[in-house]
């Protein structure tokens, strides 16, 4: 895989319209979500509708795209209804990648609403199930900010949900690191950054990094809230984006920014994007 970054880009009009607006913006990946992610409807992508996909995927030469879920997908859920409703939504999600060729999608781990290890156990058989249902894509489990009882705050967490994932399925889970989520976790990208890196080798190992989203945080160390800002001008700052885009060790991995768009979102894309590369 050669190195790319991107953004998070609309399906606006159609799937196949989303390569086009990652061109506009300078990208050479995207994600994308594809379904309205806040509604539990499930929508149908056609095989022509997949092929335009792909050929406008080749036309404006993205080299790497990445789904993003449901934000209603609880999968560590003690509510049996829920958590088999969300198994339906998430194979769904898997369903579709398939068809369109994306190759990853990024996944929110579960809120447990009871009890850490019984969600983890949830978490992982729900994940299982979806697999099995779907081969191809990779799941790509996201750190998360640590609000309430999210799972994935800690890298303890995140090892644990993919040591009880069945071995059959486990290479096809990675994991995708939010920098504004490691912060908010308390995870010291600004002032402790290698120690960070050698604490996600040894408890996760970066073999597994597949994916960074690439956010400023508006809140403070520590904060356990999911705050995005622009690139350098959060609380994390410059420095922690320059030594992402200058490590060796993840000049392979795929970065999606996910920042705010304001009033002209393609012109902030493109304006992140830039910012990035003339740190790399």
């Amino acid at each position: 895989m050669t190195a790319v970054l991107g953004a998070h880009v609309s399906i606006a009009g159609g799937v196949w319209r989303a390569p086009e607006r990652a061109a506009a913006i300078g990208a050479e990946a995207m994600q994308i979500f594809t379904k309205t992610p806040s509604q539990w409807r499930e929508p149908t992508i056609d095989m022509q509708g997949a092929r335009r996909f792909r050929a406008a995927c080749r036309r404006h030469d993205i080299g790497a795209v990445v789904a993003h879920d449901s934000y209603l997908i609880n999968l560590a859920s003690p509510n049996p209804t829920l958590r088999r409703r969300s198994i339906r939504c998430f194979t769904g999600e898997l369903r579709r990648c398939r068809r369109l060729g994306v190759r990853f999608v990024v996944t929110h781990p579960g809120n447990h609403l009871s009890e850490q290890n019984a969600g983890i156990a949830r978490n992982a058989r729900a994940y299982a199930a979806c697999l099995r249902a779907v081969p191809g894509p990779m799941i790509l489990i996201e750190t998360t900010a640590g609000s309430g009882t999210a799972l994935g705050s800690t890298f303890e967490e995140l090892a644990d949900l993919r040591r009880a994932i069945p071995a059959p399925f486990k290479r096809r889970v990675g994991f995708c690191a939010d920098t504004c989520h490691l912060y908010a976790a308390g995870y010291d990208l600004v002032g402790d950054w290698d120690a960070v890196w050698r604490h996600w080798d040894r408890t996760i190992g970066l073999r597994h990094l597949r994916c960074f989203h690439l956010n400023d945080s508006k809140t403070p160390m520590g904060s356990r809230r999911d705050r995005h800002e622009l690139i350098g001008e959060g609380t994390l700052g410059a420095t922690p984006f320059r030594r992402i885009m200058q490590d060796k060790r993840f000049r392979d991995i795929i970065k999606i920014i996910e920042t705010p768009k304001g009033d002209d979102p393609e012109r902030t894309d493109r304006k992140m994007l830039n910012r990035l590369r003339r740190w790399g």
